[in-house]
């Protein structure tokens, strides 16, 4: 006859009765198993910022006829977020700001100013920005100048442009060559050096200028 099935033994005396699915304190009991992580997503490369806006070439019959008449002195025609600019050699101002007024009708000057750039050769743009009431349109002019190299009035051009040269001699420290009164136009006659120029200690200045003309100590 065939065995019949063992039932396990009887607890002992004692011991607590183990009831499905429960375990008995003190016996070793295998861990159910953890479900797995999931998988982390990969991670994808940040996209390449998108390309800033560039100078475009500008070209017009004005600058052909300008480039006919000046040639390699002319840098650069480009445009610029929609703002048309022309890079020339100084030795070009100011017959080619004359030419400008008299050929190509830019007859406002509507600012002139300057920026300095201490680490270059030449360390100073000197910039007109022009308008043509004819036309509707404006333009910037650019030139280079060494420091201590002067610069060509344009006010027998554009007599408002006067004033506009004052500022730049009196922040920049330029001269203009033929400026009818040319002297400081922000700051008193006495001011040493010139605020906008890249090397310039403003604080210093100014305690210096307060202490020798007021007699008392700056504020700064």
């Amino acid at each position: 006859m065939p065995e019949d099935t063992k039932s396990p033994p009887p607890p002992r005396s004692g011991e607590p009765k183990q009831e499905e699915g429960e375990s008995i304190p003190g016996s070793v009991q295998s861990s159910p198993e953890k479900p797995a992580a999931p998988a982390k997503p990969a991670e994808h490369a940040a996209p390449a910022k998108p390309a800033g806006p560039a100078p475009i070439p500008w070209d017009s019959p004005m600058i052909s006829r300008l480039k006919g008449q000046h040639g390699s002195g002319i840098h650069e025609a480009n445009t610029y977020l929609g703002q048309k600019y022309l890079i020339v050699d100084s030795s070009l101002i100011p017959e080619l700001l004359q030419v400008l007024r008299d050929q190509e009708q830019f007859d406002y000057c509507v600012d002139l100013t300057a920026a300095h750039y201490p680490d270059r050769d030449k360390q100073f743009d000197v910039i007109w920005i022009l308008y043509s009431f004819p036309h509707n349109e404006r333009i910037r002019v650019t030139a280079r100048y060494a420091d201590g190299e002067s610069v060509p009035s344009s006010v027998p051009i554009w007599p408002a442009a006067n004033w506009l040269e004052r500022e730049v001699f009196d922040m920049f420290g330029l001269v203009f060559e033929g400026h009818p009164d040319l002297k400081r136009i922000l700051l008193p006659d006495g001011w040493k050096g010139h605020p906008l120029r890249k090397d310039y200690g403003i604080i210093q200045q100014d305690q210096e200028w307060v202490q020798i003309n007021l007699g008392i100590e700056s504020g700064q």
